[in-house]
């Protein structure tokens, strides 16, 4: 089902019983998660609506998040359209946990400046808006036309106005200099943590295509990286496992452009109830 040079590397890197453990995973049923928006109601309000369907909380982020045992027909639910959750995969939702280390280390809540590159569908920006104050800016940005409609779309639904989505190529970004707090760069990857979900990322994975999306990752990191203030946090994340898009590209980050890695950490199905995840906090020196 998974190409052998795919189980084969993640053998190498994790050893063949834990692979092997992770695979059988990747062919199990992906979990169905959601996160609150606190603008528009409260946890509480949002498990009692759904009732004998919500699960366990999401444990890295259980004041926004909590499983569902079911997927119901989310297009169907008046809340969903008013946007007063998002259904985001449980992995993902660590980036709000980098990004409250983040803030912590900077010392402030207000008036911040950020950005979020690549930001469609709108999962990580919706979160990055739920820990912001309305005294900071969030730009969303996309650079793929439809992808852009969509992130505009669920981000109108999330009702702050505190946020501008753009759709520009990360090159444009360089030219602000020092501008952002905080930079998160949820990058296009070879997408081997979405492979119980996503059925076209196995049959477009091969060794190429992870050279050549590390390749692109560093492309993009180089074009952002002078927008970053100094003393400002990139949060860096993958939804892959291999080294060369994960943490050869943050050893990169160190050694070519000026950071200190804070803290990583990856997601494995199998081992944490999620899709595969990989998110590292660098701070620019």
């Amino acid at each position: 089902m998974f190409p052998a040079e795919f189980i084969n590397g993640l053998r190498e890197s994790l050893g063949p019983d834990r692979a092997d453990r992770i695979v059988a995973a990747l062919s199990g049923e992906p979990e169905v998660s959601v996160r609150v928006n606190p603008f528009k109601m409260t946890l509480a309000a949002l498990r009692g609506h759904f009732g004998p369907l919500a699960g366990e909380a999401v444990p890295w982020a259980p004041g926004e998040g909590f499983y569902l045992n079911g997927r119901p027909s989310f297009t169907l639910d008046p809340l969903f359209h008013a946007g007063a959750y998002y259904v985001q995969e449980a992995s993902s939702m660590y980036a709000g946990v980098l990004f409250e280390q983040a803030l912590a280390q900077l010392g402030r809540r207000t008036g911040l400046q950020v950005l979020d590159l690549c930001a469609a569908p709108g999962g990580k920006t919706t979160q990055l808006l739920s820990h912001l104050d309305d005294t900071s800016v969030l730009v969303a940005n996309e650079v793929v036309p439809a992808r852009a409609t969509i992130l505009a779309e669920n981000v109108a639904r999330w009702g702050c106005s505190n946020v501008a989505v753009t759709q520009s190529d990360p090159s444009a970004f360089r030219d602000l200099r020092a501008f952002f707090d905080v930079v998160v760069t949820d990058v296009p990857c070879s997408g081997e943590g979405m492979f119980r979900k996503d059925e076209r990322a196995v049959a477009e994975w091969s060794p190429e295509t992870v050279r050549l999306c590390a390749a692109r990752q560093r492309r993009i990191l180089g074009d952002v990286w002078p927008a970053l203030t100094p003393g400002g946090f990139l949060i860096y994340s993958t939804c892959t496992f291999n080294r060369q898009e994960d943490e050869d590209n943050v050893a990169w980050i160190c050694s070519e452009l000026g950071g200190s890695c804070v803290g990583m950490r990856h997601f494995y199905p199998g081992e944490d109830r999620g899709e595969g995840f990989f998110a590292a906090l660098i701070q620019k020196a």
